[in-house]
């Protein structure tokens, strides 16, 4: 099955790169380049894509407005969206995983981390690694206010996949440390995406760095 990109970035030469890595996997089309955010939204919705890779700095519309645009709350039968961005923009990365985002990549993440993000979204999963995400929410969350113990309905079991999940594990890893298997652990991440209403599981480890359960 081919995989159907759409890359959006302002800047050509990156749009080229960005374009010879996904392309260079054999299952990878780029169906689309987006020199800017409006263009980036008009391609997505007459295209639809199965993975839209969004730098988060563009004209008319930055990356946070097309992830909003393409995969917000209430929007229908919403994309997927992964955001490019830099460990500087903080902001920006809070701002992306509230609008709708399904992962992150750093713009010097390399070509395998690249392309395990588009791999990620595709399959309806979120990147989330400790040399990425985790990075980043850690970074962010460093500077909230220290929030009281959270109230949630979430079981010890399932207290256990969300810090898993915050510190970066894969759902086989996550199996492994807590001697589950592999489809009790997907059911305990749909458990609890269900019960504390988030998308995906880069919202899961957002969730668990800012009500301090990640690391309790």
């Amino acid at each position: 099955m081919t995989i159907r990109v759409l890359v959006a970035d302002d800047q050509a030469m990156v749009r080229g790169g960005l374009r010879l890595i996904l392309e260079d996997q054999p299952d990878f089309e780029v169906v689309a380049e987006a020199a800017d955010g409006a263009e980036a939204v008009e391609a997505a919705r007459r295209l639809r894509p199965d993975v839209c890779l969004v730098d988060v700095r563009m004209p008319r519309l930055d990356g946070i407005e097309v992830t909003r645009a393409l995969a917000g709350p209430g929007v229908p039968d919403p994309l997927r969206v992964v955001v490019v961005t830099t460990f500087d923009l903080d902001e920006y990365v809070y701002g992306a995983l509230r609008a709708g985002a399904t992962g992150f990549v750093l713009k010097d993440c390399g070509p395998a981390l690249l392309v395990e993000a588009v791999r990620a979204a595709h399959q309806g999963d979120a990147l989330v690694s400790p040399s990425v995400t985790l990075r980043l929410l850690r970074h962010l969350t460093a500077r909230l206010p220290a929030p009281g113990r959270a109230d949630h309905p979430l079981s010890n079991r399932e207290l256990e996949v969300v810090r898993a999940v915050a510190r970066g594990r894969t759902n086989q890893e996550i199996a492994a440390e807590l001697f589950i298997s592999l489809s009790t652990v997907k059911s305990h991440v749909a458990g609890i995406q269900a019960k504390l209403g988030l998308r995906n599981r880069v919202e899961v480890a957002a969730w668990a760095w800012e009500n301090r359960i990640a690391g309790s």
